[in-house]
Order: C-alpha cells, then structure tokens, then sequence
C-alpha cells in the first residue's frame, strides 16, 4: 500500500462516506474514534517493510455482538450499553488486529442477534436502532447481522465480521447483495461472542467478492489454511453439486427465476447438476427452539460472568431490566424467548438430549446421506427471499430460506449475489459437509466469476424507497 493508497488515507475516504450516507442506512452504531491513529501505525509498519500479511491496513466493521477491549460491545441491548467495555478482545477480534486490519467500528444488530421475541423486526435494536437496506431503504437489511450487510453494501467498509446461529450472517448478505459465509461450527474461535447456542453459533466474513471472504476466512481460523489458494476459475469440471427442491424452493417466483439462471452459469463451468434431489424436513419448529433456549440460558450466563462485575449475569436479570425500560426496550416486540428460555432446566434435561439428537438426525444425517448417496461435492439452493417491507408492528415477513438444515448440523454454508429481482438483490447458498468451507469457496468464486462476466457486476445501491 503506497503513499497516494495508505491505509489512513482509505480510512479517511470511508469515515467521509460513513458521514454522508449512513444516516440513512443506519448500519454503523459505535465508530472507533481511534481508527485513523491505528491506520496511520500501520502505515509506519509498512513503511518501515514489516507487513503482516494480506490484510494489512485494511479498514474492517465487527458486529456488536464481538468483544472490543477499546469499544463498547452491547448486543444491541440498553443492558450493555452503559457498561464498560469488555476486558479483553475475542479471539477472532485479535487475530484481526494481529493480522493489520484496522477496526473501523462496530455494526448494528438483530438485537440479541434476533431470539429475544418471535415477533422482531431484523435490524432493529434498542441501542442501535434500525438498519435499513441500501437497495431500498424501506426493506428490511435482514439479520441479525444487519449492520455488517447493510454496510459492506453502502461502501462503507469491503469487510465486515457478521455472526450467525441460523441465517444471521446468510440472510442479510443475500438481502444485500454481498458474499456471507458461515463457516463450520468450531473453525472459528467462539470465545467473546454474545451467544445464543454453542452448537449452532459462529463468526463468520461478509464481504463484497468471495476471495476477500476467502482471505477474511484465512484471518479468523488462524492462517493455517490459506483459503484464498481455491479461487482458482472457473473450471468446475470435476464437481457435482446436487440441487434439493422441495421446500427450499418455491416461495419467490422471482428468485425461483433467477436461481435457475445461476443452476445454468454452474453448469457451463464444468459442474455435473444432480437436480431433483430432496433434503428431509429439518424437524418441528418445537425441537429446534428447545436446543436453542437450553443453549441460550447455559451459554449466556457464562459470557455475562466475563464481564465487568456490576451489569447483568443472567437472563433473569435482562427480563428484569427490559420490564423496567419497556417503553424503549419491548416497544416493538416483546420477550417471550427469553422467558421460555430463563425457565429450562439444563443441558441435561431429556427434552434437550431429545431435540439436540432430533436436530442432529435432521441436519447432519440429512446432508450427509443426501451428499453420499447422490456422490455430491456440495448443495445449491436459493438463498433468501427479496428483502420484505420493514415492519416494525408485526415483525418480519420472512417467506423461505436457506440455512436451517446447515443450522441444525453446524455444517457451512455461502451465500453469493446471483441476480435482481425488481431491483431487489437475491443470491444462491451453497451448503456441504463439516469442513468442505474449502470446496465452498472454490465453487462460490467459480460462480461470481462466470455470473459477473456473463452479466457485469451488482449495480450500486442508490439509497431510495421501493414501493
């Protein structure tokens, strides 16, 4: 990075740009005042010929839901808000810094990352307040990690660290048009993230193209495996990716329409289709919400307990204080997750042990049966619905998706901008086995390639309503 493209000149164009357009996209909530003095450090490191590698003064967003030693990190809760900041970074917050990138700020959320009620609206949250879609900017910016899709696609960062538990970091990238990836449960660092679920929780990149996710991606699980070395092409020659319908389909004509487009840029890169293929339901709603209400009240209480004495240790505590600041809190939406959740019993209650193995039969079993009978590399399917209308009276309107099988089974999966539907971003998900992060990338950089150079690249959001 030369002198006319330093990194504190790159920070200052996007503090400037956050200026001018995030009142209107509201994905920004806590700006790091010290950004600029950290890029100018690391301009002095690079200047003196040390650089710590690829990312090296590059400007990133962290979803506030990540723990910043130097920034408040409040999972959009006024509980957090007015206590001091974590003592210590998370781990995927150092590697980060280890690795050069400057922290540009944190990003709004799905309060609570979105299981507080069942009623929210993505992108809203007490703290932060609402997100808003750059596309549109009276749809929704999905969630819960809104804040880092929402602004990735304005141009005010190219990275962005989003997490996700089932669609958080998918959903808002198909939404806006930008790269996503989940990576398989237990390759990134957990540690210092708000949780809701252990077995379903992860940090995870959201960047503009699927090799800066790849080198994001490289960053956060430690560098051992340099995933940017599989975006290679566009030959996909010796890869099958089968295509399960049923009810991963159907719920958008529009997407539908342009999901068969993307099927057919796979195709001429070489990929064998297996079409037809169905995935099993991904279980009762009744299961899945008991593995996370368990999960939540265990994993929560033992983040809270490493923060500063003095705030809240337990859901109980949070119940109480939303009921005490309900005209700000709960004027939205209420908390009836996190009741349910506060009145469990324990990881060792048998309707946990019974909807935790329910959801392994339907996630894992599922996609590994369905890859191995079929000799499948990876799944494609649609990814998320246009964004819907924000409304923050009756919550979301959500109409299908693509992550809850991977959800269930800790499995990775990518989300990649495959068209418009009436001007409206969508995207296709790619989905495998534990640990095939590596063939994912590999086949999402084959299709944004083929895709841009068949179509051009996404057009720039131009900040207006949609009817």
């Amino acid at each position: 990075m030369g002198k006319e493209s330093s990194s504190a000149a790159l920070v200052a164009e996007l503090q400037d740009r956050i200026r001018a357009v995030d009142p209107l996209v509201n994905a920004i909530c806590t700006p790091n005042p010290a950004a600029l003095t950290e890029a100018a450090r690391l301009d002095t490191e690079r200047d003196e010929g040390r650089v710590r590698g690829p990312l090296h003064g590059v400007p990133i967003l962290v979803k506030d839901n990540i723990d910043t030693a130097d920034l408040p990190t409040t999972a959009g809760s006024l509980a957090l808000a007015d206590q001091p900041p974590p003592p210590d970074d998370a781990p995927v917050v150092r590697r980060l810094r280890e690795a050069g990138c400057v922290i540009l700020g944190k990003t709004n959320l799905s309060e609570w990352a979105n299981f507080r009620g069942s009623a929210s609206s993505s992108g809203w949250s007490a703290y932060g307040g609402l997100t808003r879609n750059p596309y549109a900017l009276n749809r929704s910016a999905g969630g819960s990690s809104s804040g880092s899709g929402a602004a990735v696609a304005a141009g005010l960062a190219e990275y962005a660290i989003g997490t996700e538990t089932n669609g958080s970091i998918v959903c808002p990238a198909a939404l806006n048009g930008i790269v996503g990836l989940k990576p398989t449960v237990g390759l990134v660092p957990q540690q210092g993230i708000v949780p809701i679920s252990h077995s379903q929780d992860t940090a995870g990149p959201m960047t503009k193209t699927v090799r800066q996710t790849a080198a994001l991606l490289t960053v956060l699980t430690g560098g051992g495996t340099d995933y940017t070395e599989h975006c290679r092409g566009t030959d996909l020659s010796n890869l099958r990716i089968g295509v399960p319908r049923g009810p991963l389909w159907g719920y958008s004509t529009g997407l539908d329409q342009v999901t068969e487009r993307a099927l057919e840029t796979l195709s001429r890169c070489g990929a064998t289709l297996v079409d037809q293929l169905s995935l099993p339901s991904p279980g009762g709603d009744e299961d899945q919400l008991q593995v996370l209400s368990h999960e939540l009240k265990v994993d929560l209480a033992a983040y809270l307990a490493t923060r500063v004495p003095g705030g809240p240790r337990t859901l109980d505590d949070l119940i109480e204080f939303n009921k005490k600041h309900a005209d700000v809190e709960l004027q939205w939406f209420g908390q009836e997750l996190f009741e349910q959740a506060a009145a469990t019993e324990g990881l060792h209650a048998p309707v946990y042990v019974a909807a935790r193995l329910a959801a392994l039969r339907a996630g894992r079993d599922g996609i590994d049966n369905l890859l191995r009978d079929n000799q499948l590399d990876a799944l494609v399917s649609p990814s998320y619905s246009p964004a819907w209308s924000i409304d923050l009276v009756n919550g979301d309107h959500v109409l299908g998706s693509s992550s809850s099988h991977a959800a269930l089974a800790g499995y990775p999966l990518i989300s990649v901008p495959s068209g418009l539907v009436s001007g409206l971003p969508v995207g296709i998900t790619l989905s495998g086995t534990a640990r095939s992060d590596a063939t994912l990338i590999r086949l999402a950089h084959a299709f944004e390639t083929a895709r841009i150079a068949a179509d051009g690249p996404f057009p720039t959001p131009e900040f207006t309503q949609w009817m």
